[in-house]
């Protein structure tokens, strides 16, 4: 069962927001190095091709360390608890900055970043603890808050880094990172009240318990084609990010804080959509979600269509900000949906199964752009992200008139 009712109302909103103010604080203090690895770099290796590599990598490590563990550590939490695995990705993420702040071999570095990604992964425990406190009919609303903080994290831990970077050195930039989870994990250990793991529940009487099968989880369950649609959005998402900067500077001759303009405002359009979304979706039936979702994808076709036909500047901001908008409505629900294809029992799996397809997806993303960019040119990046968004509109439509899909393998209590 959902451990809401348990906690009083009240006190899940205050543990929803500290939720918040903690994922904020440890995804801007590793985001505080984030834009700046290639600088740091630079200085570690006179070799052209290390350093080309190591640009990479060190983006890519991380990623690839969340997909190989997540599932995993998503296991451990459905058995020990989920606050748990938070402390643990809180640890893992102070220990990893201090590492790197330590560390000038480039090599110990991407090990590093790797390690990083396989022992922390935060997202996925926050949002499994967050399912375990939360209502089941709001947690769309849960999702949107939580993908929030990643953004508003994201966007004041560049700044920030940025700051420190102009007034000190790489080193200070990891040790305040390191700093700062740090506190996090101590607030979170304090804080948060433990919640116990979702036992199994029993079988009726006089019938055998069936034995728990890898596969049960996938079997008659649209967990797989909602992975898919969520997947194949985030890679079209994706697909403009190793280009962008020089097809807005290219097309329209711009300076570069205009290009950042754009390149915030789509983040700024999802901060402050995502709960609206979240809540026009929450009370509606999965079929009736994707059946708007459809709208979405076509108004995000639309909408890139329009960025890349477009040589007018402020058209462009325009149609990037509204294109953000619209993603409010895609990740934060297409995770309530995934939730809830499996039981309380099996949350920090099926998130954690979720949050590698994520990651899985953004690293598909990045490099099938500079790919499509490097073999085709500039000109066609927005009309691959067009062809990516009708591709997703596929497994939508088949969900939605698919009957076998429309009826989850495990429904939670209380939905």
């Amino acid at each position: 069962m959902s451990h809401a009712g348990v906690i009083q109302g009240s006190r899940v909103r205050i543990l929803i927001y500290l939720l918040f103010a903690i994922q904020l604080v440890s995804m801007g203090a590793m985001e505080m190095s984030g834009p700046f690895w290639p600088v740091h770099l630079r200085g570690l290796t006179p070799s052209e091709s290390v350093f080309s590599f190591a640009s990479v990598a060190v983006y890519v490590g991380p990623m690839l360390g969340i997909i190989l563990t997540s599932a995993f550590w998503g296991r451990i939490g459905d058995r020990y608890g989920h606050k748990l695995m938070m402390i643990r990705a809180l640890a893992g993420l102070s220990l990893t900055q201090l590492g790197l702040a330590l560390c000038s071999d480039i090599w110990v570095i991407l090990i590093l970043r790797f390690l990083q990604g396989a022992f922390a992964g935060y997202i996925a425990p926050a949002q499994a603890y967050g399912v375990s406190i939360e209502a089941p009919s709001r947690r769309a609303r849960l999702f949107a808050i939580l993908q929030i903080s990643t953004n508003v994290g994201s966007l004041l831990g560049a700044v920030v880094g940025g700051l420190i970077l102009d007034y000190a050195t790489f080193f200070w930039i990891n040790i305040i990172a390191a700093a700062l989870c740090a506190v996090c994990t101590v607030i979170a250990a304090v804080t948060l009240p433990d919640v116990p793991p979702v036992k199994k529940a029993p079988a009726a009487a006089g019938k055998p318990m069936p034995a728990e099968r890898p596969g049960s989880l996938w079997q008659g369950s649209p967990l797989l084609s909602l992975l898919g649609v969520m997947g194949i959005l985030l890679l079209a998402r994706m697909l403009p990010q190793t280009s962008f900067s020089l097809y807005v500077s290219s097309v329209f001759e711009v300076s570069n804080t205009v290009v950042g303009l754009c390149y915030g405002l789509l983040a700024l359009g999802f901060i402050l959509s995502a709960t609206a979304w979240s809540r026009y979706f929450e009370h509606r039936s999965q079929q009736d979600t994707l059946h708007r979702m459809t709208y979405v994808v076509l108004g995000c076709i639309a909408l890139t269509a329009v960025a890349g036909v477009t040589r007018n500047p402020v058209v462009f901001v325009a149609a990037y900000f509204i294109w953000g908008v619209l993603l409010g409505a895609t990740t934060p629900v297409l995770m309530a949906l995934v939730s809830k294809t499996a039981d309380s029992s099996q949350q920090g799996h099926v998130l954690g199964i979720a949050q590698g397809t994520a990651q899985f997806a953004s690293i598909a993303g990045i490099s099938a752009g500079g790919l499509l960019s490097q073999v085709y040119g500039l000109q066609y990046t927005y009309l691959f992200v067009c062809l990516a968004y009708g591709v997703a509109l596929l497994p939508i439509i088949a969900l939605r008139y698919w009957p076998a899909a429309m009826q989850p393998s495990h429904a939670p209590p209380g939905d």
